[in-house]
């Protein structure tokens, strides 16, 4: 079985109380930790690499990225996808070939420029969009469509279910409604199909109680990442 068959395989036939966890490693170092720790597959964050390259997230320059992927992917022995924002303006053709050269078995695809309402692309032209991904791709990745309503200020979960729909229907393997409240997962869950990515912080919900809820994988964005920097923060301290 191949990398990305073990990780599509990994999505499928998963009970409630028990999604897939995903750490988000920000370089080779962290990624050997996840592994070390049993976790049979790793999905990089796009803020938590860009803090370790030293950018604000969504500053990074493609060919970095593409580099910190291929360095983790290296660093590990289990499938790793990437957070590859909104595809830095590469033609599906050559972000297909740019991740899988990474050595990356699929992706973070996201629908807005930023974080306001009006940022948000156009659902049925994103659409579009991901699926000349999932043409030039084929099986060869696996491709996660993040879905922005809620981060951008729209409540409505009614519209993160349409666009969900319209995402499966180009080629989505998964769609993650990012930032979705905890209380209207069970109607996410009800209303799309496929997996469903949450994402989860340390101090919120278990995973198990998000997948009790409706979660297929559980992501943390760059928050270990965080939790990372300031236990080092405490360490120093202690130096001097």
């Amino acid at each position: 079985m191949s990398k990305v068959e073990a990780f599509r395989a990994l999505h499928q036939h998963r009970v409630p109380g028990d999604p897939l966890v995903l750490p988000g490693p920000w370089d080779a170092a962290s990624a050997r930790v996840f592994v070390g720790a049993g976790f049979p597959a790793l999905a990089t964050p796009s803020a938590g690499v860009a803090a370790s390259l030293g950018y604000a997230d969504g500053a990074t320059p493609a060919d970095e990225v593409f580099a910190a992927v291929a360095r983790i992917v290296r660093a590990v022995d289990v499938p790793v996808s990437a957070d590859v924002e909104d595809g830095y303006g590469l033609a599906p053709a050559e972000l297909v070939e740019r991740l899988l050269a990474a050595g990356a078995v699929g992706c973070n695809l996201e629908d807005s420029h930023g974080s306001h309402e009006e940022e948000l692309k156009d659902p049925a032209r994103h659409a579009d969009w991901l699926a000349e991904v999932r043409a030039a791709a084929g099986d060869r990745l696996f491709l996660n469509a993040r879905i922005d309503t809620f981060a951008c200020g729209v409540t409505d979960p009614e519209r993160a279910i349409e666009r969900a729909a319209l995402y499966v229907a180009a080629g989505a393997d998964c769609v993650y409604p990012i930032g979705a409240p905890v209380d209207v997962l069970p109607l996410l869950r009800a209303g799309i199909e496929g997996p469903v990515n949450v994402f989860a912080t340390l101090d919120g919900p278990r995973a198990a109680e998000l997948g009790e809820l409706g979660a297929t994988r559980i992501t943390y964005g760059p928050g270990l990442q965080r939790a990372a920097t300031a236990a080092l923060r405490e360490i120093t301290a202690r130096l001097r």
